[in-house]
């Protein structure tokens, strides 16, 4: 195999290295564990969840573990087939002169287009790990080449492509790892049935309060006790059931990350502290803007910390 910094220029290949700042508890790991199980038996792995609940992060652990190469794409509506597989891009112009006889001279150009492979091609050609982050916000159509891909092993190529192969092998260490959102999110297509039969889904719901708790210590930098009361604070929003979207452990490291630019702290008498959670966690359980929506949730934030967020933990 060619060292990844061979690959064509169009596509960006990552190196397996591990994630800095990864959490793994023993609710992380299993999930992990799961995943490299499935992969190991030859099967895809679909990573399912909402907004905030870590998919694209485990999915780039887990590519770490299989120690290739990672190649991403991003689904896009505006996807097709040819920016999965590879299109046409540009001209190549040949030019011979021939002046053999000297009295007679021979000119003969050739104007060719040019054949570039994209990312699904490369991952397939040299046996690279593929993420398809968010791939059901691509359009259908455009991933029926998977299906080949998933089940035969092999990738349908356009006639356009140089070299005359109809399809190509994939390389037997090819590994696939999807993400979606839930179908109900705007700009969500419904995946093809005979796609998602194809591969393992993990449904990804919100981590137990330990990892939550880990999470948010490890990407806010504060101490265990003032994410305990976000963390906490959180997950009491959640569980009220009268959030329009529930808040996840996003929230409670993004609370996190402005208290410390903020030089304030997670206690309740500190008003930057309401201040920041009632910013943060409306603008992330209301996706409308409803004034009556965003007045709920104050009101639950408001009772949570005056009445003492320790004192309420269950």
């Amino acid at each position: 195999m060619p060292s990844p910094t061979l690959v064509d220029e169009m596509t960006t290949v990552l190196e397996p290295r591990p994630l800095p700042n990864f959490v793994e508890t023993p609710q992380v790991i299993n999930i992990t564990e799961r995943a490299l199980a499935y992969i190991a038996g030859g099967f895809p792995v679909h990573f399912r969840g909402i907004s905030g609940s870590g998919k694209t992060t485990l999915a780039m652990h887990v590519a770490s573990k299989i120690s290739r190469p990672v190649i991403m794409i991003h689904g896009d509506e505006e996807f097709s087939t040819a920016d999965l597989v590879g299109g046409e891009h540009g001209y190549r112009k040949k030019k011979e002169i021939d002046n053999f006889i000297h009295s007679v001279l021979k000119i003969k150009e050739e104007v060719q287009k040019t054949w570039i492979d994209n990312r699904l091609t490369v991952a397939c050609k040299y046996g690279f790990t593929l993420i398809y982050d968010e791939f059901t916000r691509s359009r259908p159509e455009a991933n029926n080449t998977l299906l080949s891909v998933l089940q035969e092993k092999m990738l349908d190529l356009p006639a356009a492509r140089q070299g005359g192969e109809s399809y190509l092998r994939v390389d037997p260490n090819f590994t696939a790892i999807f993400t979606s959102n839930p179908e109900e999110y705007a700009g969500v297509y419904r995946s093809q049935d005979a796609l998602r039969d194809r591969m393992v889904t993990i449904d990804l719901d919100y981590y137990d309060r330990e990892t939550e708790i880990a999470i948010t210590c490890a990407k806010t930098g504060l101490s265990q006790d003032q994410v305990e009361k976000i963390v906490d604070l959180v997950r009491m929003l959640r569980e009220s059931g009268k959030c329009e979207y529930e808040p996840t452990v996003r929230g409670s490291i993004m609370i996190g990350k402005t208290l410390r630019v903020r030089g304030a702290s997670a206690r309740e008498g500190d008003p930057v502290f309401k201040e920041t959670a009632i910013d943060i966690l409306t603008s992330e359980t209301s996706r409308t803007g409803s004034r009556k929506e965003k007045n709920k949730v104050v009101e639950i934030i408001n009772e949570i910390i005056d009445k003492g967020i320790s004192s309420l933990r269950p």
